[in-house]
């Protein structure tokens, strides 16, 4: 399908996994992912989920 890519193209692409490429799409953080029967499409144009974990820095006093 034109303007759309695979999992696998979206995870060369962002430098993750496809199963990480998944994820993301099941739990509805890429904008425009759609699922077509077994395989999820991605638009071109999405970008790369932010990633909302924090960092906990450690002070041994």
């Amino acid at each position: 399908m034109k303007g759309y890519i695979t999992v696998r193209e979206a995870a060369d692409k962002w430098g993750i996994t496809p199963r990480q490429v998944q994820i993301l799409c099941k739990a509805n953080r890429i904008v425009g992912a759609t699922r077509m029967s077994r395989i999820w499409i991605i638009p071109e144009d999405a970008k790369k989920p932010t990633n909302n974990r924090k960092k906990v820095k450690y002070c041994n006093d």
